[in-house]
């Protein structure tokens, strides 16, 4: 049974600097992508950033600079470094995981962490 538990979320000042954490059991962060998503208030849900089996990374425009994602292959964790954060990046964060089923992928998700950011 695969589980994917975040924390590391809080409230900050502009500015300022979260690490977020997802730690999965039941899967290894190298079976196959990992994504960080978003979600705020009365908005639909966005994808953050992206890391591939071997490591790759893709982010989002609105991240760029700012978000980095990596993972602990020993420990099964996947991180999100978040830096110089605004106002706008107040969300719930949730990390995924997929897993290749020959053609298709099963997908899997957190629970999600809470991040508040205020001017």
């Amino acid at each position: 049974q695969v589980q994917l538990v975040e924390s590391g979320g809080g409230s900050v000042q502009a500015g300022g600097s979260l690490r977020l954490s997802c730690v999965a059991s039941g899967y290894t962060v190298t079976t196959g992508c990992m994504d960080w998503s978003r979600q705020a208030p009365g908005k639909e849900r966005e994808g953050v950033g992206t890391i591939d089996s071997d490591g790759a990374t893709r982010y989002a425009e609105f991240v760029k600079g700012r978000f980095t994602t990596s993972k602990d292959n020993a420990n099964d964790i996947l991180y999100l470094q978040m830096n110089n954060l605004e106002p706008e990046d107040t969300a719930i964060y949730y990390c995924a995981a997929w897993s290749p089923q020959g053609t298709s992928e099963l997908g899997y998700w957190g629970q999600g962490t809470q991040v508040t950011v205020s001017s």
